[in-house]
């Protein structure tokens, strides 16, 4: 299966979608800030980057964006993971080069579709 970077401050969300992902035969990274996961993305360069917009160091706005600008990582399918629902928001992640966005909260098989169809398109470059 693919290897997923998650990057989530909340420890048990974090621990939830880390423990759902690995049920279903993903590998996964974790990551508590922005920071961290901008590091891990630009080292381990994952097969997907699931973002939480609101975490300390770097929001997932700004890590999408170094993402998307660094030649190593600008390939990498990002999915926005978060509770900023408005409009402005959602539109701002994919004109970022978010592949997806999910708003929290949000179901397992809805993520997990989302994941597999982002992993399908990128197989598919």
């Amino acid at each position: 299966m693919a290897r997923i970077l998650i990057a989530e401050d909340d420890p048990r969300s974090l621990k939830l979608i880390d423990f759902r992902l690995k049920s279903v035969g993903h590998e996964t990274i974790l990551a508590t800030d922005g920071g961290k996961a901008l590091e891990i993305a630009t080292k381990e360069k994952p097969d997907l980057a699931l973002l939480d917009v609101m975490m300390p160091v770097m929001n997932g706005f700004q890590v999408l964006r170094k993402l998307k600008s660094q030649e190593e990582t600008k390939d990498i399918p990002v999915i926005m993971l978060t509770s900023k629902a408005q409009e402005k928001d959602v539109v701002f992640g994919l004109e970022g080069g978010a592949t997806d966005y999910v708003t929290k909260p949000f179901s397992f098989a809805e993520l997990n579709a989302r994941v597999n169809r982002a992993l399908a398109s990128r197989s598919q470059d």
